[in-house]
């Protein structure tokens, strides 16, 4: 974890920005949680529990600046929550999602099925692409909706 603190402290200072406390915990959380796909009020809950100092507003505005930057990701996944999650270096484009549209279970595909056809897009239209973004809404197989509490998912 110290690394890639270490990493994101190199891109704030590149755009400079400082790491502060606030921004120091509110990262933590979002590595520490790195599979989970936070909501603000859910990260600043978390954020809460070990610097009680801390406010809402401050949190969101880390989570705003993070994404300015291009350090995390907003998305939303169609339940009027935005969430937030870490660009990963090992990947050229953000990684894609599976939801499930009974229990809200997000997984991710890590893979990058879409190369050719950034490549077709650059040939055909003159557009380079720089990211891009999917995401497959649907329901898992083993999904019953009994065992998953949609309410919880969407606080998560």
């Amino acid at each position: 974890m110290q690394q890639e603190l270490e990493k994101i402290n190199q891109q704030l200072i590149r755009s400079q920005y400082k790491m502060t406390h606030q921004r120091e915990a509110t990262i933590r959380i979002l590595l520490e949680n790195e599979e989970d796909h936070l909501s603000a009020e859910k990260v600043y809950m978390l954020v809460k529990e070990k610097n009680e100092n801390i406010g809402l507003a401050t949190v969101y505005r880390t989570l705003e600046l993070l994404c300015d930057l291009h350090i995390v990701e907003k998305m939303n996944f169609g339940d009027g929550v935005s969430r937030y999650d870490l660009r990963s270096d090992e990947h050229e484009h953000m990684h894609h999602h599976m939801i499930c549209q009974i229990c809200l279970e997000v997984k991710e595909i890590k893979d990058d099925w879409l190369k050719e056809i950034e490549l077709r897009v650059q040939k055909e239209y003159g557009f380079k692409v720089s990211d891009h973004r999917l995401d497959f809404m649907g329901v898992y197989n083993n999904c019953n909706g009994k065992d998953c509490k949609k309410e919880d998912k969407l606080l998560a």
